[in-house]
């Protein structure tokens, strides 16, 4: 039987926490290390479903992409949204642990599995990591598409490959070759792909004043929605435990969903 030790470690080993932004909080955020788990979920965020299908379906704990708490809680009481996640979750005895930027920027993470999906070649990160000295770790990844295509045809190309995608584009009028990728709200990494000759970055969202200075400065966007540019890797994350772990009982939120929709 597995301890929340051991999954936290083999999460460690695949996602090695020094990878995480200054800002982040990452690792085992809630719960004893030595208890045991033969019931895991894994999830984008902890919202009010993801958790009541955790209490509901006995989960001893869960891996979230998204940290919760995020910041520093003064109190834990149910008077607060996260307060009320958190009560609810240590009641149920379940614990946390959360890799966030680290599962990003790690070799096999969120970043790299999308440049995969994409056939890029000879991707490599857009921001290398100065703490681990290896050339496949760090923020963003970007690559070569194996032939040129117009703007439209890799938006549509990237729905087709990336499950829940809900497209915006930014259109800088060039034909897309080199890709930049930066899952979640990656617009922030848009300077890093102009200074790598990129036509294009493929992100989850990004703000207007992003998209004016995409547009200036002629990178293009495609916006595929947070959700969908990070939950996919947590059903692989999930399939990943399921065989390292063979003794746990593992599936990915199935009520957890997209808070933003079309009308």
């Amino acid at each position: 039987m597995a301890t929340v030790r051991e999954i936290a470690q083999t999460l460690e080993r695949i996602a090695p926490l020094e990878l995480s932004e200054s800002w982040d909080n990452v690792g085992l955020l809630l719960g004893d290390p030595s208890s045991s788990v033969q019931r895991l979920m894994t999830c984008l965020t902890l919202t009010p479903e993801s958790v009541q299908e955790a209490i509901v379906r006995r989960a001893e704990m869960v891996i979230s992409h998204h940290p919760l708490p995020f910041k520093p809680l003064s109190r834990i009481t149910t008077e607060s949204a996260s307060g009320k996640l958190v009560w609810n979750l240590a009641r149920a005895g379940i614990s946390v642990f959360s890799a966030h930027t680290a599962w990003d920027s790690a070799a096999a993470g969120i970043n790299a599995q999308i440049a995969q999906r994409l056939s890029l070649q000879s991707a490599e990160p857009l921001i290398p990591c100065t703490k681990l000295f290896s050339n496949e770790l760090g923020a963003g990844r970007y690559g070569t598409l194996t032939s040129p295509t117009d703007l439209v045809s890799f938006a549509r190309m990237a729905k087709s490959t990336i499950p829940h995608s809900r497209l915006r584009v930014v259109d800088a009028g060039q034909s897309i070759s080199k890709v930049a990728i930066a899952c979640g709200s990656g617009a922030s990494l848009l300077p890093a792909a102009l200074a790598a000759g990129c036509d294009v970055l493929l992100t989850g969202e990004a703000t207007f004043h992003h998209c004016l200075e995409a547009k200036a400065t002629g990178v293009s966007l495609v916006l595929i929605g947070h959700f969908a540019s990070e939950k996919f890797a947590m059903d692989q994350l999930a399939q990943f435990l399921g065989t390292e772990f063979p003794s746990l009982n593992v599936w990915s939120s199935l009520d957890e969903s997209d808070p933003v929709s079309p009308v």
